[in-house]
Protein backbone atom coordinates (compact mmCIF):
# COMPACT_ATOMS: atom_id res chain seq x y z
CA UNK A 1 0.00 0.00 0.00
CA UNK A 2 1.60 3.64 -1.06
CA UNK A 3 0.24 5.76 1.69
CA UNK A 4 0.66 9.73 0.27
CA UNK A 5 -0.20 11.00 3.69
CA UNK A 6 -1.60 10.57 6.55
CA UNK A 7 -4.06 12.97 8.83
CA UNK A 8 -5.49 12.41 12.30
CA UNK A 9 -8.54 10.08 11.11
CA UNK A 10 -7.38 9.34 7.35
CA UNK A 11 -5.02 7.40 5.38
CA UNK A 12 -4.76 8.90 1.84
CA UNK A 13 -2.80 5.99 -0.44
CA UNK A 14 -2.23 5.23 -3.96
CA UNK A 15 -5.29 3.74 -5.95
CA UNK A 16 -4.90 0.28 -7.50
CA UNK A 17 -7.24 -1.90 -9.78
CA UNK A 18 -8.47 -3.92 -6.83
CA UNK A 19 -10.35 -1.13 -5.82
CA UNK A 20 -12.99 -1.53 -8.53
CA UNK A 21 -15.47 -2.98 -5.89
CA UNK A 22 -14.49 0.61 -4.04
CA UNK A 23 -15.31 2.53 -6.84
CA UNK A 24 -18.05 1.00 -8.17
CA UNK A 25 -19.91 1.11 -4.47
CA UNK A 26 -19.44 4.86 -3.99
CA UNK A 27 -20.76 5.99 -7.60
CA UNK A 28 -23.65 3.39 -7.16
CA UNK A 29 -25.16 5.79 -4.98
CA UNK A 30 -27.47 8.42 -6.15
CA UNK A 31 -26.86 10.61 -3.54
CA UNK A 32 -22.99 10.81 -3.90
CA UNK A 33 -23.54 10.94 -7.70
CA UNK A 34 -26.10 13.73 -7.40
CA UNK A 35 -23.94 16.32 -8.08
CA UNK A 36 -21.74 14.96 -10.46
CA UNK A 37 -23.99 13.05 -13.02
CA UNK A 38 -27.61 13.35 -12.14
CA UNK A 39 -27.48 10.11 -9.90
CA UNK A 40 -26.38 8.13 -12.39
CA UNK A 41 -24.32 5.25 -11.46
CA UNK A 42 -20.85 4.64 -12.97
CA UNK A 43 -20.67 1.44 -14.69
CA UNK A 44 -17.96 -1.47 -13.46
CA UNK A 45 -17.07 -1.42 -17.33
CA UNK A 46 -16.32 2.11 -17.34
CA UNK A 47 -14.49 2.18 -13.89
CA UNK A 48 -12.35 -0.62 -14.59
CA UNK A 49 -11.43 0.04 -18.69
CA UNK A 50 -10.96 4.27 -18.06
CA UNK A 51 -11.59 5.61 -14.16
CA UNK A 52 -9.03 3.36 -12.54
CA UNK A 53 -6.22 3.50 -15.37
CA UNK A 54 -6.40 7.56 -15.30
CA UNK A 55 -5.65 7.28 -11.54
CA UNK A 56 -2.77 5.20 -12.00
CA UNK A 57 -1.79 6.97 -14.82
CA UNK A 58 -1.21 10.06 -12.77
CA UNK A 59 1.37 8.30 -10.77
CA UNK A 60 3.57 7.95 -13.51
CA UNK A 61 3.22 11.30 -14.78
CA UNK A 62 3.44 13.66 -11.77
CA UNK A 63 4.88 13.78 -8.36
CA UNK A 64 3.21 14.96 -5.60
CA UNK A 65 -0.51 15.13 -7.66
CA UNK A 66 -3.46 12.57 -8.71
CA UNK A 67 -6.09 10.85 -6.93
CA UNK A 68 -5.67 9.50 -3.43
CA UNK A 69 -8.15 6.91 -2.12
CA UNK A 70 -9.04 7.49 1.76
CA UNK A 71 -8.85 4.97 4.27
CA UNK A 72 -10.58 5.67 7.75
CA UNK A 73 -7.97 4.54 10.23
CA UNK A 74 -9.91 3.62 12.92
CA UNK A 75 -12.31 1.07 11.13
CA UNK A 76 -10.00 0.75 7.56
CA UNK A 77 -13.04 1.31 5.46
CA UNK A 78 -12.95 2.88 1.94
CA UNK A 79 -14.81 6.09 2.24
CA UNK A 80 -14.14 7.49 -1.24
CA UNK A 81 -11.13 9.39 -2.57
CA UNK A 82 -9.67 12.97 -3.45
CA UNK A 83 -7.96 14.70 -6.01
CA UNK A 84 -5.06 17.42 -6.17
CA UNK A 85 -4.27 17.94 -9.62
CA UNK A 86 -3.15 20.10 -12.67
CA UNK A 87 -5.75 21.16 -14.85
CA UNK A 88 -5.35 20.35 -18.10
CA UNK A 89 -5.35 24.23 -18.73
CA UNK A 90 -3.98 25.37 -15.65
CA UNK A 91 -1.70 27.87 -15.15
CA UNK A 92 1.97 27.09 -13.86
CA UNK A 93 1.62 26.21 -10.17
CA UNK A 94 -2.24 26.13 -9.82
CA UNK A 95 -3.30 23.07 -8.92
CA UNK A 96 -7.51 21.43 -8.40
CA UNK A 97 -8.91 19.95 -5.59
CA UNK A 98 -11.77 17.46 -5.24
CA UNK A 99 -13.29 14.96 -3.91
CA UNK A 100 -16.19 12.33 -3.51
CA UNK A 101 -16.75 10.64 -0.14
CA UNK A 102 -19.67 7.60 0.86
CA UNK A 103 -22.71 8.70 2.54
CA UNK A 104 -21.39 7.56 5.67
CA UNK A 105 -18.29 10.12 5.78
CA UNK A 106 -20.36 13.29 5.44
CA UNK A 107 -20.67 15.59 8.19
CA UNK A 108 -17.84 14.27 10.04
CA UNK A 109 -15.41 16.22 9.17
CA UNK A 110 -13.50 14.35 6.53
CA UNK A 111 -13.67 16.63 3.23
CA UNK A 112 -12.42 19.57 5.32
CA UNK A 113 -9.90 17.39 6.94
CA UNK A 114 -8.73 15.63 3.89
CA UNK A 115 -8.59 18.49 1.99
CA UNK A 116 -6.71 20.77 4.27
CA UNK A 117 -3.64 18.01 4.95
CA UNK A 118 -3.93 17.86 0.76
CA UNK A 119 -3.72 21.88 0.55
CA UNK A 120 -0.88 21.93 2.90
CA UNK A 121 1.63 19.38 1.63
CA UNK A 122 0.99 21.37 -2.13
CA UNK A 123 2.01 24.60 -0.75
CA UNK A 124 5.05 23.58 1.57
CA UNK A 125 6.05 20.37 -0.39
CA UNK A 126 5.50 21.14 -3.93
CA UNK A 127 5.48 24.48 -4.81
CA UNK A 128 2.11 24.66 -5.37
CA UNK A 129 0.68 28.42 -5.66
CA UNK A 130 -3.04 28.49 -6.04
CA UNK A 131 -5.61 25.95 -5.39
CA UNK A 132 -8.79 26.15 -7.03
CA UNK A 133 -12.08 23.88 -6.89
CA UNK A 134 -15.63 23.89 -8.22
CA UNK A 135 -18.87 23.63 -6.56
CA UNK A 136 -22.63 23.17 -7.22
CA UNK A 137 -24.64 26.50 -6.13
CA UNK A 138 -27.00 24.08 -4.60
CA UNK A 139 -24.33 22.39 -3.40
CA UNK A 140 -23.96 23.63 0.25
CA UNK A 141 -22.19 21.11 2.03
CA UNK A 142 -19.27 21.33 -0.80
CA UNK A 143 -19.39 24.85 -0.47
CA UNK A 144 -19.34 25.09 3.84
CA UNK A 145 -15.76 22.92 3.18
CA UNK A 146 -14.11 25.74 1.13
CA UNK A 147 -15.11 28.47 3.28
CA UNK A 148 -14.03 26.41 5.43
CA UNK A 149 -10.04 25.76 3.83
CA UNK A 150 -10.20 29.69 3.68
CA UNK A 151 -10.60 29.41 -0.23
CA UNK A 152 -12.27 32.57 -2.03
CA UNK A 153 -15.39 32.20 -4.17
CA UNK A 154 -14.09 33.90 -7.14
CA UNK A 155 -16.66 33.42 -10.01
CA UNK A 156 -19.91 31.92 -10.89
CA UNK A 157 -20.78 30.37 -13.81
CA UNK A 158 -24.18 29.86 -15.29
CA UNK A 159 -22.83 25.96 -16.64
CA UNK A 160 -25.72 24.38 -18.57
CA UNK A 161 -28.39 21.60 -18.28
CA UNK A 162 -27.28 18.09 -16.98
CA UNK A 163 -28.13 15.87 -19.93
CA UNK A 164 -29.51 13.08 -17.92
CA UNK A 165 -31.90 15.25 -16.39
CA UNK A 166 -32.46 18.18 -17.64
CA UNK A 167 -31.94 20.57 -14.40
CA UNK A 168 -30.22 23.67 -14.93
CA UNK A 169 -26.92 23.52 -12.72
CA UNK A 170 -24.97 26.60 -11.71
CA UNK A 171 -21.74 26.39 -10.47
CA UNK A 172 -18.98 28.32 -7.83
CA UNK A 173 -15.53 28.95 -8.50
CA UNK A 174 -12.99 29.07 -5.08
CA UNK A 175 -9.33 30.08 -4.77
CA UNK A 176 -6.81 29.81 -2.62
CA UNK A 177 -3.32 31.21 -2.78
CA UNK A 178 -0.16 30.11 -1.44
CA UNK A 179 0.23 32.99 0.89
CA UNK A 180 -3.21 33.18 1.80
CA UNK A 181 -2.41 29.96 3.32
CA UNK A 182 1.08 30.75 5.39
CA UNK A 183 -0.71 34.11 6.41
CA UNK A 184 -3.79 31.83 8.20
CA UNK A 185 -1.48 29.56 9.10
CA UNK A 186 0.63 32.08 11.57
CA UNK A 187 -2.66 33.88 12.28
CA UNK A 188 -4.10 30.22 14.02
CA UNK A 189 -0.61 30.01 15.26
CA UNK A 190 -0.55 33.16 16.93
CA UNK A 191 -3.87 32.90 18.47
CA UNK A 192 -3.16 29.27 19.95
CA UNK A 193 0.18 30.75 21.87
CA UNK A 194 -2.48 33.13 23.22
CA UNK A 195 -4.62 30.59 24.46
CA UNK A 196 -2.25 28.98 26.17
CA UNK A 197 -0.57 31.18 27.84
CA UNK A 198 -0.60 30.40 31.37
CA UNK A 199 -2.93 32.42 34.12
CA UNK A 200 -0.20 33.46 36.23
CA UNK A 201 0.34 36.14 33.39
CA UNK A 202 -2.82 37.68 33.30
CA UNK A 203 -2.54 38.16 37.20
CA UNK A 204 0.19 40.45 36.79
CA UNK A 205 -1.78 43.27 35.30
CA UNK A 206 -2.35 46.14 37.52
CA UNK A 207 -5.64 46.13 38.77
CA UNK A 208 -7.29 49.42 38.57
CA UNK A 209 -10.19 50.19 41.44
Amino acid sequence: MQVFLETDRLVLRQFTMADADNLVNLDADPDVMRFVTGGIPTSREEIQDEVLPAFLGYYQRYEGYGFWAAIEKATGEFLGWFHFRPREDAAPGEVELGYRLRKSAWGKGYATEGSRALIGKGFTEHGVQRVVAEAMAVNQASRRVMEKLGMRREAHFRQGLYQETGEWWDEYFYALLADEHVAASSQTTTSAAALSSPASAIATLPIHS
